[in-house]
């Protein structure tokens, strides 16, 4: 049997590591660490750095493996997606049985939390299907978590109910009835730009919670500017980044 454990890392920060995770990486035979190619290299440093400052056991390996891109000619979003899931778990079950065989212990470090825009669990019940798999997951402190924090205000009003979606899903579809706030997560377009700014009010970040941080707030229409030339130079200085947002009408 492989005993599974999805550990959320928060993003990146060691500090953000609980006791549990701690114990859970120092008990497993195998550490699974993404490649993600040129430019994000600092990426897999930063799980490995993880690794390096809270593992004791010395027999735990740490193996890197090579994260497949989705495939750019599948035309419907969730075929291009499922596609690149497969590949994934094809990737992980083969990098599990070199390793290991059949049986062991394994630890696989997500950003943030594996609950919120993360597939890893979509991806392990993969895996489970053509490998005997306990799953097991730890939780970590989430990049939502994190900009709350950055920006020390609260996700919600008084008794009210916000909103967690995508900068597609923004882009497409427009501000969703019934919400006035929104946090905006897995954005590489800046899909604030689609909306109206008028009485909008933006809280954004960029590698929060790590060394790096940025942070930007105000009215939309005011910051919209602003936080489309930060984080494009931070992206180029950095080769990759992960920001997040909160939209609020007031």
């Amino acid at each position: 049997m492989i005993n599974l454990t999805l550990v959320g890392i928060g993003t990146g920060n060691p500090d953000h590591l609980t006791l549990q995770a701690i114990k859970a990486l120092n008990g497993a035979d195998l550490v699974m660490i993404p490649e993600k190619g040129v430019g994000k290299a600092d990426l897999a440093e930063l799980r490995r750095r993880i690794c390096a400052d809270v593992l004791t056991n010395s027999a735990t390996r740490i193996v890197g493996f090579d994260l497949p891109v989705r495939d750019a000619t599948i035309a419907d979003y969730r075929a291009r997606v499922d596609d690149w899931h497969d590949a994934i778990a094809g990737i992980w079950k083969e990098t599990i049985l070199a390793e290991l065989g059949q049986e062991g212990q394994v630890a696989l470090l997500v950003w943030g939390d594996p609950s919120l825009y993360d597939s890893t669990l979509r991806i392990a019940a993969r895996v489970g299907a053509d490998l005997p798999l306990r799953l097991s997951v730890i939780p970590g402190i989430t990049s939502l978590q994190a900009l709350t924090a950055a920006h020390a205000i609260p996700i919600n009003d008084i008794g009210a109910p916000f909103l967690v979606t995508t900068g597609r899903r923004l882009r497409d579809e427009g501000w969703p009835q019934g919400v006035e706030t929104l946090a905006v997560m897995l954005d590489g377009e800046c899909s604030f730009a689609a909306i109206d700014p008028a009485g909008v009010d933006i809280w954004w970040g960029a590698y929060v919670g790590m060394a790096d941080e940025i942070t930007l707030a105000g009215p939309l229409a005011e910051m919209a500017g602003p936080i489309r030339t930060a984080r494009a130079r931070a992206q180029a200085s950095h080769g990759w980044i992960m920001d997040i947002y909160i939209l609020r009408r007031t």
